[in-house]
């Protein structure tokens, strides 16, 4: 079970032109002031940031022009992060788990502040024709990470250990490096449904010859 509070009251957002889903890794350079200031305050409080895929509008927000985040994103966990430059951080977060944006505000800095709850964990895959496909997708999923090792092995974008046996490991990850569009990314991290996800990955690998 979830330790997680009913409601995150003032969680600092980062809207970007990606999506992160439950389990993937985000490297980052931050050098606005805005989001340094965001991630100094995550790391010396330990808590986490959302990051939501735009709507609208661009990721260094413009006076005539908003950034408007999407209403379901992913929280974000600092696991690393140094200075490159004076005045630019590197970092590498985490998604640990989706939430629901109730409201947002912009703060003075230009920071985007929301109000969330936090989304269940997937519902778990039932039957076993999803059963198979989920097998089907995992060792796609294995080919793709070998291949990746065998070109470089510090450029494999997913964190260890792996977890072939769980659909929604199998699946967001396959969301994550499959050529799907943007918003199409965005509608399988929204699902609640792991085999509902699969069955979107195991149906896309299957028209474009993957399977």
């Amino acid at each position: 079970m979830s330790s997680s509070p009913a409601v995150l009251a003032d969680l600092p957002l980062f809207p970007l032109h990606t999506v992160l889903f439950p389990g993937g890794l985000l490297p980052l350079k931050i050098f606005e002031a805005r989001y340094l200031d965001m991630v100094s305050r995550c790391l010396r409080e330990k808590t986490p940031f959302g990051v939501c895929m735009l709507k609208s509008g661009g990721e260094v927000a413009q006076p005539d022009e908003p950034s408007v985040p999407e209403s379901i994103g992913c929280l974000a966990r600092i696991e690393q992060c140094d200075a490159e430059s004076f005045g630019m951080l590197l970092i590498r977060a985490h998604g640990t788990q989706r939430f629901r944006l109730l409201s947002y505000r912009v703060e003075s800095d230009g920071l985007i502040v929301g109000m969330a709850e936090p989304l269940p964990e997937d519902i778990p895959l039932e039957g076993t024709e999803q059963l198979a496909r989920c097998g089907a997708c995992a060792e796609v999923l294995e080919r793709i990470i070998a291949t990746i090792r065998e070109r470089d092995p510090a450029s494999v974008p997913f964190a260890e250990p792996f977890r072939f046996d769980d659909p929604s490991w199998v699946s967001n990850r396959l969301a994550e490096v499959l050529p799907i569009p943007l918003r199409a990314r965005q509608k399988l991290m929204e699902l609640p449904d792991a085999g509902a996800r699969i069955d979107v990955v195991h149906h896309y690998m299957q028209q474009h010859q993957l399977l």
